[in-house]
């Protein structure tokens, strides 16, 4: 049987076909618009994500029998906001995950409902990109939309209702909504209280190896797929990749270089940091995880490359990279802003040292390090809970350059493990859907068997010092250089 993980992203669709055994026979991606309405504003049009999705499916599936296909589950986009009228239909663009236009909503929830209530209620503090802001700011600036809306959906959640019929989503996705009480894994009453939200508007919680329906009899014969095909909850993003590269059961570690950043360490027991500078989620596998979030990681290299410097030869630019660690220039990643571990939707992307010696490549280094510290920020914090981390496997764009994994390596100063696909979401999504159909009795033992580890990228101990003393020199400029950027 094959199993379809369909990846959500930002910029495009990435769709996966894995057999049972979990050999990857083909991928597909699509891409589709992203529009910036005002500064520091992000929307999609969910019905983009749809047309390509299907489309997606049906060139993904071209070569082999499609009642073969058994599942198909997701990983994500997290926190857009998709909002539905009575018959389904999508009210307003869709707010997305790297949004930044809600910091008086959030200012009202952290300061006036307070972050000790929220942490009580959710686990997690308000941050620009969550849901439930976005919900209040529709409230306060659209109530015309507010007034309309009977559901309130995630992005792949919306492509899971446009597959099955029903409004669905999963614990790990909900976790970052703020409207989920993480630790005990239900909507929390309280903040649908203070969102103006009745429970049923959200949609059903499933965990993401579990079966939401089968795929609509219309929508089968439209894609040429059995009728019997699963369609599975799935996770967010980070939880999917987290599946797909094998961070399953307590004390694992992801680093994801994708459009934004991760660090994602996976845990038997729930936790909370007492400042909730990381976000305290539910596990696609049934658990629970910590993450440290950055809006942008490998899109500062691609935003440095396509629009600066205007070129697509990502590593014909860091051929010339020699000296790690001796670099005078350093890069603040911020282009929208920040969560973890600052949450300051006002923090901006700098450049700081240049001078007249400075050269093109000591600037593309800078924007690669700039990322690997920004990611130690998060890491910081999880070494002050205790958590002892000594490897990491690491998946998404940025994972594919030797020289980003060797800095990351350096910067954290632990083992980064590299492994055989590092196909992240889409791959995780997949093996969702198998566990779904018995492939797998668990989440962990489909991890065991599918995700192999090819490489491993060792620290070097003087590399590691110097780049230990670059890191206490780059933590003193977002400090320094906030009240520029609140001003």
């Amino acid at each position: 049987m094959y199993y379809i993980g369909v990846d959500l992203g930002t910029s495009a669709v990435k769709l996966l076909l894995m057999d049972g055994k979990g050999a990857i026979k083909n991928i597909v991606s699509k891409e589709y618009p992203l529009s910036f309405p005002k500064p520091g504003w992000s929307e999609q049009n969910p019905e983009d994500w749809d047309e390509q999705v299907m489309a997606g499916i049906k060139e993904l599936i071209a070569d082999v029998d499609g009642n073969e296909v058994a599942g198909i589950s997701f990983g994500g986009q997290m926190h857009g906001l998709v909002i539905l009228d009575k018959d389904d239909n999508v009210i307003r663009p869709a707010i997305l995950w790297n949004d930044g236009r809600t910091t008086k909503e959030c200012d009202y929830l952290n300061n006036t409902i307070g972050k000790d209530k929220l942490s009580e209620y959710t686990a997690n503090i308000a941050f620009a990109g969550f849901t439930a802001p976005k919900i209040l700011w529709v409230k306060e600036n659209e109530p015309e939309n507010f007034a309309k809306i009977a559901k309130i959906m995630l992005p792949k959640d919306y492509i899971a209702y446009r597959l099955s019929g029903v409004h669905c989503t999963d614990v790990s996705d909900a976790s970052g909504m703020l409207l989920f009480d993480v630790k005990n894994r239900t909507w929390s009453k309280e903040m649908c209280e203070i969102c103006s939200v009745k429970e049923e508007q959200l949609a059903k919680i499933y965990e993401s190896y579990e079966t939401v329906g089968t795929i609509l009899p219309e929508v089968a014969k439209k894609l040429g797929i059995s009728e019997n095909c699963k369609i599975v909850a799935g996770a967010g993003d980070n939880a999917a990749a987290a599946v797909g590269t094998g961070t399953v059961g307590d004390g694992a570690c992801n680093i994801s270089l994708g459009t934004s950043g991760t660090i994602f360490i996976s845990s038997k027991n729930f936790g909370v940091d007492s400042n909730n500078a990381l976000h305290s989620f539910a596990h696609a596998d049934g658990t629970y995880h910590l993450m440290g979030c950055m809006l942008s990681a490998a899109s500062c290299n691609k935003w440095w490359m396509d629009e600066i410097i205007g070129t697509k030869d990502y590593a014909a630019e860091q051929k010339s990279i020699e000296k790690l660690g001796e670099n005078h220039v350093f890069f603040l990643p911020y282009l929208m802003g920040e969560r973890s571990p600052i949450n300051d939707p006002m923090a901006r992307a700098t450049f700081t040292g240049i001078t007249m010696d400075t050269t093109r490549a000591d600037m593309t280094q800078a924007v690669l390090e700039g990322v690997a510290f920004a990611l130690r920020d998060s890491f910081e914090v999880a070494r002050s809970l205790g958590v002892d981390i000594k490897r990491s496997k690491i998946c998404g764009g940025g994972a594919k350059s030797p020289l980003w994994k060797k800095i990351v390596a350096n910067v954290l100063n632990i083992k980064i493990d590299v492994i055989e696909s590092e196909e992240g979401p889409a791959l995780g999504g997949a093996m969702l859907a198998a566990v779904a159909n018995g492939e797998y009795a668990t989440v962990q033992a489909a991890a065991d068997a599918i995700v192999k580890i090819v490489d491993t990228v060792e620290p070097d101990p003087e590399l590691v010092a110097k780049y230990e003393a670059r890191y206490q020199e780059f933590k003193r400029i977002y400090p320094a250089l906030k009240p520029v950027f609140n001003a």
